[in-house]
This record gives structure tokens, sequence and C-alpha cells, in this order.
């Protein structure tokens, strides 16, 4: 069996955001991936867990702002993209990172991807007080992963199906 990972996210100000565990599922040149069977939980903050009902694998690539969510059937969203810091590994057993607010997302069935959530990054960035470097980096990593995630290109043509297959399989 796969080691666990606890994933975290954290708000600009430390505040904890997303968190979960997940199992390792291995490592290519896009970075670690891991994945969690469908009937999982994640949980905002420290809030009740919340069930996740489509088997899904996540990618966190080495030194670049964004983390990457790739979801099995029947999840209506195929693909979900969070602007974030590097993801920092802790340990073998904790990887966290900063949720910037900006995300990618592409429906099932649709090539065309959408930028989420400018409004709250808008209001964030002045709240938290965001560094310009910070600004810059995320919406350079919006750019990019919009124009990426519409090509097919770089870990978005197709890389994460083999590892999503390790968490969907009987």
């Amino acid at each position: 069996m796969a080691d666990l990972v606890r994933v975290i996210y954290r708000k600009y100000d430390g505040t904890l955001h997303w968190n979960t565990t997940m199992r390792r599922l291995g490592e290519d040149e896009h970075g670690v991936w891991l994945g969690q069977p469908a009937g999982g939980t994640t949980r905002k903050g420290t809030g009740p867990p919340v069930p996740v009902e489509s088997a899904h694998v996540a990618l966190f690539p080495r030194d670049a702002w964004w983390t990457a969510e790739f979801n099995a059937p029947p999840r209506r969203t195929d693909l979900y993209v969070d602007i974030t810091t590097p993801p920092r590994w802790r340990s073998a057993a904790e990887v966290t990172m900063v949720d910037l607010d900006l995300d990618v997302a592409r429906r099932r069935g649709e090539r065309e991807p959408r930028l989420l959530d400018e409004d709250e990054f808008a209001e964030h960035r002045v709240r938290y007080g965001y560094s310009a470097e910070t600004v810059a980096r995320a919406t350079e990593s919006a750019a990019w992963l919009m124009a990426a995630v519409a090509a097919g290109g770089g870990p978005f043509g197709g890389a994460h199906r083999a590892w999503l297959e390790q968490v969907t399989a009987p």
C-alpha cells in the first residue's frame, strides 16, 4: 500500500483551508501524484468532513505556482487547478501550500478552461497584502494554465489517466 500524505492548503494569513489525506501514487516528470478513491473525505479548515463522491488524483509539481486535481466521473468538473505558492514538502508525509484564490477549471467534455475567482483574488490581495511577486506569479501562472489546459499541453495532455486508474480500478 502506498504511503499516506497529509495535504494542507492554507490562506495567505496562515489560516487552515482545505485539507485531506491522500495516498502517494508515485512521481513522473510532472511532479508528485497523490490519489483518493471515491468515498474519501476532505475538510475546509477545522470543519466537519466533506464526502468526496468521485475518485481523483492530485498533481503537485516541482517549483510551480499551482496544484491540479483530476476527477473521475461522475464529477462534472474533470480538472480543477488551484493557483498556489509552490508546494512544499515538510516531510514525505506532508505537503503544504498557500491557496491564492484564482482557479482554472474545465468541465467534463469541454476543451476550454474557465478562470475562476478573480474577484476573490482582488479582495484577498488587499485584505492579506499579497506581495508584488505573489501577484505577478499568480497571474502569470493563471495565464500559462489557461493556455496549457486549452492546448492539452504538459500534464494536461492525459498524463493523469494512468494515475487515476490506480484509484478507480476495482
